[in-house]
């Protein structure tokens, strides 16, 4: 006679990340936390990246099923391929923490966020108290979006728009963005430009193809006609903001983020109470207080743990 003990009463957990795209640095960033603190608890994680691709992201997620693991986490595609790695997850009894992108339905133990449509609303008022410093409250500003089928992605644009319609400046156009390529920066950017003589600012909803929309401005000789404002940040956005190549940008705090789904997990392992919904906040960042959040920015913004 002999017994097997399970993983799920183990000490050690087995944990999967299953993230749309580690080529991303704000998901590879989140990766960082969660691997951090999981290494804190002991448990044994891997990361799947699915490369923006359902299709991959749907491998991943049966993969990890198939390798019996204690917990998913999942930072999906887009918020309806959620809704079926919930369905699988829940059929092989595994539970499923989500991180920022958010599901359409679906069964999960918690979902950690960022507060989207604040930190965009908040960035907004940065954009309009800048443009209204140079007197550029009759023009117009564009937006090179994520994709709007991601509640986070919605939930951006409602908070932005907001700031913008409170101040009476006007929308020019927004684009989507599809093969998350800094050429695809570059050419939404000199459009709209070229397309709106009366553009004062673009808004990137993603930071890391930033170079192609400062390659637009530069090549089309707008630097003191057509600002720049983001989301998330760079390693490089906090010369560029003390410069003020860029406006602002509003920073989500990605590492902090993973570390806190592993902590929903301990807490379900260990039979404690887990939050079904935490919003993290975000952080409006521009010339004016940068240098009084450059700590946490370092640590919670960028992943970078040694801080001197």
């Amino acid at each position: 006679m002999f017994f097997v003990i399970s993983l799920a009463n183990a000490s050690e957990k087995k944990l999967v990340y299953i993230v749309s795209d580690i080529r991303i640095p704000f998901w590879e960033i989140m990766s960082k936390g969660v691997k951090n603190k999981a290494k804190k608890f002991s448990y044994d994680v891997e990361v799947y990246s699915s490369s923006n691709s359902a299709k991959i992201e749907l491998q991943n997620t049966i993969k990890a099923i198939k390798k019996n693991v204690d917990g998913i986490i999942v930072s999906p595609t887009n918020s309806s391929a959620c809704v079926t790695i919930l369905k699988l997850a829940k059929e092989a009894k595994i539970p499923v923490i989500i991180l920022d992108i958010g599901t359409d339905s679906g069964e999960y133990i918690s979902y950690i966020s960022s507060d989207n449509k604040k930190g965009a609303y908040n960035i907004g008022k940065v954009l309009v108290k800048k443009m209204q410093e140079l007197g550029y409250e009759n023009g117009s500003v564009a937006i090179v979006a994520i994709p709007q089928k991601r509640l986070n992605g919605q939930q951006r644009t409602r908070g932005f728009l907001k700031a913008l319609n409170e101040a009476g400046i006007k929308g020019a156009d927004l684009k989507q963005q599809i093969t998350w390529t800094q050429e695809e920066t570059y050419s939404y950017t000199k459009e709209f430009i070229l397309k709106y003589p009366n553009l004062r600012a673009v808004w990137l909803q993603g930071s890391d193809r930033y170079q192609g929309a400062l390659d637009a401005i530069n090549e089309l000789d707008k630097q003191k006609e057509v600002l720049l404002i983001t989301f998330d940040a760079e390693p490089e956005f906090i010369k560029l903001i003390q410069d003020e190549t860029l406006v602002g940008s509003a920073m989500q705090q990605p590492f902090l983020m993973g570390q806190e789904a592993v902590n929903q997990f301990y807490n379900y392992f260990n039979n404690k109470k887990v939050k079904k919904n935490i919003q993290m906040p975000i952080l409006a960042i521009s010339k004016d207080n940068i240098e009084d959040n450059l700590l946490i920015i370092k640590r919670n913004v960028l992943g970078i743990k040694e801080l001197k």
